[in-house]
């Protein structure tokens, strides 16, 4: 399996893997985009799994970039990881095709319930 990680911040791409791997959900392949312009091009140039996206990126946001790939026709899973986990915010990434979002601080418990709930490996 392939995930993307998509985080404007360089730190926090490394907390999503570490968590990633306190889940239980390390044993992966595992890429890096800093924002969701190089995301969109790294997905369609790899055969992408999994997308954990942050939301507010410069460029182009992660729900941007959810759209964009679903008017694509892409049906990766996609996951936000975000400091923002408002009602309006997950009925707007539902609506756009979002399996779920981890809201910031998350816990390897977090990750690994939200994973499991969109069946992934």
């Amino acid at each position: 399996m392939l995930i993307l990680v998509v985080d404007d911040s360089r730190v926090m791409r490394q907390i999503v893997i570490r968590t990633l791997r306190q889940s239980g959900h390390g044993g992966h392949d595992i890429v890096e985009a800093e924002n969701g312009r190089e995301a969109l091009e790294l997905c369609t140039t790899r055969s992408v799994d999994l997308v954990l996206s942050d939301w507010n990126m410069p460029e182009m946001s992660g729900i941007d970039l959810l759209e964009s790939l679903r008017e694509r026709g892409s049906t990766v899973t996609f996951g936000f990881v975000t400091s923002e986990g408002s009602d309006l915010m997950r009925s707007r990434a539902q609506a756009a095709g979002a399996q779920f979002l981890i809201a910031k601080p998350f816990t390897p418990e977090a990750f690994d319930a939200a994973l499991n709930a969109a069946k992934v490996g």
